[in-house]
């Protein structure tokens, strides 16, 4: 039997603070060619998700455990589609092939998340070609923007 406690998600944020990425996974299956990937995901505010779908099949399930995220759907041209604060207690679910992407909101934020695998590396996401590669300078202001924008709302336009 597994078991996962508050000290122990304490733990995980302690290490996604400290990290470049301002994030950290924990997988919870013991293979990545289980059928279900189940991971703790911890994430800090400012840690930038970059907005991304899955393959044909691939939905992906987060259940906030600690902390608040903002999850949100975006239209092929990067337009907000839909977007929900999400907090400790509530779930969200993406479908297949929808553009996603989440924000912490809170430090200390956790989630559960869960996805049919197996996971392999190089087929396990497409990343918007509208959206700021990681590490690109334009990251740190499309988060800010994410965390305020509304349906309807693409950063383009912000920039113009």
């Amino acid at each position: 039997m597994l078991t996962i406690d508050l000290s122990q998600l304490a733990r995980l944020s302690a290490q996604a603070a400290a990290r470049p990425r301002l994030r950290l996974n924990h997988n919870i299956h013991q293979d990545l060619g289980d059928p279900i990937q189940r991971l703790l995901n911890a994430i800090e505010p400012g840690s930038y998700v970059r907005p991304h779908h899955h393959r044909d099949g691939v939905w992906e399930l987060f259940c906030v455990l600690k902390g608040r995220i903002k999850a949100v759907t975006f239209a092929p041209d990067g337009r907000i589609e839909d977007s929900a604060e999400i907090t400790a207690g509530e779930v969200v679910e993406f479908p297949s092939r929808s553009i996603h992407a989440v924000a912490a909101l809170e430090p200390g934020t956790v989630v559960l998340e869960v996805k049919p695998g197996p996971y392999t590396p190089a087929e396990d996401k497409d990343f918007a070609p509208w959206a700021p590669a990681e590490g690109d300078p334009a990251a740190e202001e499309w988060m800010t923007w994410l965390v305020t924008a509304k349906p309807g709302d693409a950063f383009a336009e912000r920039k113009a």
